[in-house]
């Protein structure tokens, strides 16, 4: 019976999209990688609790087919902010959200981080050197 669900689970796995733009971030990545802590073993894994098993499948599975948007279909594919998917797909890339942090950083910041020490050693060194105060 474990190896059905090896089986099911490993197809689930291969129907899901996985997200390039999302690195770190994507659910189908994350779910390979439960699965594949989840069966170790393969298809010889011994599941404690097979009925919890089949409903996280079953759960995952729903997502997966867009049960819900189905079941509950919207009257637009907007939101509130009026933006389009593609536009939200973009906003919400790694890469995009990277790029805002990095611009919500206070001046003070930045300047500390571009005159930092790059190594452990060098950081060491700054904090030994005393601090001279110039002569008036």
């Amino acid at each position: 019976m474990a190896a059905s669900r090896y089986r099911r689970f490993l197809k689930l796995c291969e129907e899901w999209p996985v997200d390039e733009t999302k690195r770190g971030r994507d659910l189908g990545a994350y779910l390979r990688q439960r699965v594949a802590q989840a069966f170790r073993e393969g298809e010889n894994t011994q599941i404690a609790e097979p009925e919890a098993c089949d409903q996280m499948y079953e759960s995952l599975a729903r997502l997966h087919s867009n049960y819900y948007k189905h079941k509950y279909p919207r009257p637009r594919d907007t939101s509130f902010s009026g933006l389009s998917v593609e536009e939200y797909k973009l906003i919400l890339s790694t890469d995009t959200l990277e790029e805002f942090k990095e611009m919500n950083k206070g001046m003070w910041k930045k300047l500390q981080e571009k005159f930092a020490p790059r190594n452990p050693e060098e950081k060491q060194k700054a904090w030994a050197r005393p601090l001279s105060r110039p002569r008036t």
